[in-house]
């Protein structure tokens, strides 16, 4: 059954909060990043970018990096851009993005559940970028982006939800990017025993985005547990940061992909190679978007195609084999292409879908890549069907949504 506690939330003083949550620093170009840490002394990238205050270079990912980010983090204390709760605490978090609406709750899941398999994975982990991670929070000491979880719909927690997010709101903000963040505190002792009491009932929970910070604080967690020689199971290194949205509050986009180049083979060659296994229709100049499980569209030098596999290509019998990503691959990237390793090989890309089939076009029109492949998205079943059966998908199959800004909510490790 799961564990998830309240914790005495890190969050920005509300008159701030609008200028110091962040996106991840990936999501921003290398002038857009400068421009954000020159014009904004709030935003939480100056945590994270700790070197644009006094202009010392620091190796990323380094000890002495890291140090400079802790007494960044602190100094945001120091300055009462951070303020802590007094008691410990849920929080009703809520995202607006175009017509999408989603409403989870922050908490902190545990390390025990994670071991155990009550938390469900579904994507393989990288050993060194875990122990990375690790250093990283073994010497920052907080979560500052919660891992993306999803559990079944309780109707109980529903109801929680629905009725404290009614009251007035510790946040309600709009970010530059068109998106609505808002955020209700769930303080009163009752509902945060009858919040707790309701997800022990549910037994499992599955990790949508976040392994790796998963990973990383389950490993931090074992090694400082083997240190303390007084360990109770309830010290702050045991739990870590979650954002926890009902299976139907997610959306699950497609993960789709651009290759650079047809492998040397032309045009007619590569078209006769992918018609062995897949029905290959040509539809016409406009966008062609797949409407189902097992078809894909194709964009190749201004026309779009619909692939459909053969009769005997696909067994869904196999959780993994079945995926449209797993049958992209073994049936035209890896023998058609020469591409086999997904992870490393640079001639691949990978678009979301929430950019649309818009952005596949684009990337072939410009030369960027040759040929495009759009997907259809994974179902919240399948993804529970490998977590379930202790299956890893491919690299790059789903994009899931909302995604979280960097700062909302922290949880210290050391309380």
């Amino acid at each position: 059954m799961a564990t998830i506690i309240p914790f005495r939330g890190i969050r920005p003083a509300p008159d701030k909060v609008h200028l110091v949550a962040s996106r991840a620093v990936d999501g921003y170009s290398a002038a857009d990043l400068k421009e954000k840490l020159k014009s904004n002394p709030y935003t939480f990238l100056h945590v994270i970018n700790p070197d644009f205050a006094d202009d010392k270079h620091t190796k990323p990912g380094s000890p002495e990096r890291l140090r400079k980010v802790k007494a960044r983090y602190l100094q945001f204390h120091e300055e009462e851009i951070f303020v802590q709760d007094e008691t410990p605490c849920y929080y009703i978090y809520r995202q607006q993005k175009g017509n999408s609406v989603y409403t989870g709750l922050i908490g902190c899941s545990s390390i025990h559940d994670y071991f155990s398999g009550v938390i469900k994975i579904h994507e393989q982990t990288l050993t060194e970028r875990e122990e990375k991670l690790k250093e990283y929070l073994e010497i920052c000491d907080f979560n500052a982006e919660p891992v993306l979880f999803s559990y079944p719909n309780d109707a109980v927690i529903d109801s929680l939800t629905a009725e404290i997010s009614e009251g007035i709101p510790e946040y309600d903000f709009t970010t530059t990017d068109r998106v609505r963040h808002t955020l209700w505190k769930v303080s009163e002792q009752a509902t945060v025993k009858k919040l707790a009491s309701r997800f022990e009932n549910i037994p499992a929970i599955y990790i949508a985005d976040g392994h790796h910070r998963s990973a990383s604080s389950a490993l931090l967690g074992k090694s400082r547990k083997e240190q303390n020689p007084g360990h109770t199971g309830h010290e702050p290194y045991n739990f870590y940061l979650g954002v926890f949205f009902p299976e139907t509050q997610l959306r699950i986009y497609d993960f789709n992909r651009v290759v650079r180049d047809l492998n040397a083979l032309t045009e007619q060659a590569f078209l006769e190679k992918i018609g062995v296994p897949f029905e290959v229709e040509k539809k016409s100049s406009e966008l062609y978007k797949p409407g189902r499980k097992h078809n894909f569209s194709m964009y190749l030098r201004g026309c779009w195609y619909s692939l459909s596999p053969k009769k005997g290509i696909v067994n869904d019998t196999e959780p993994v084999g079945s995926l449209d990503a797993s049958l992209l691959t073994n049936h035209i990237l890896s023998p058609v292409l020469d591409i086999h390793d997904l992870k490393t090989d640079k001639r691949i890309g990978f678009v979301s879908g929430i950019k649309g089939m818009e952005e596949l076009k684009k990337q072939v029109d410009n030369g960027k890549a040759e040929v495009a492949f759009g997907l259809f998205p994974v179902a919240m079943e399948q993804l529970k069907r490998i977590a379930d059966t202790n299956n890893i998908m491919p690299p790059k199959t789903t994009w899931v949504e909302p995604k979280m800004r960097s700062g909302l909510v922290i949880y210290s490790l050391s309380e």
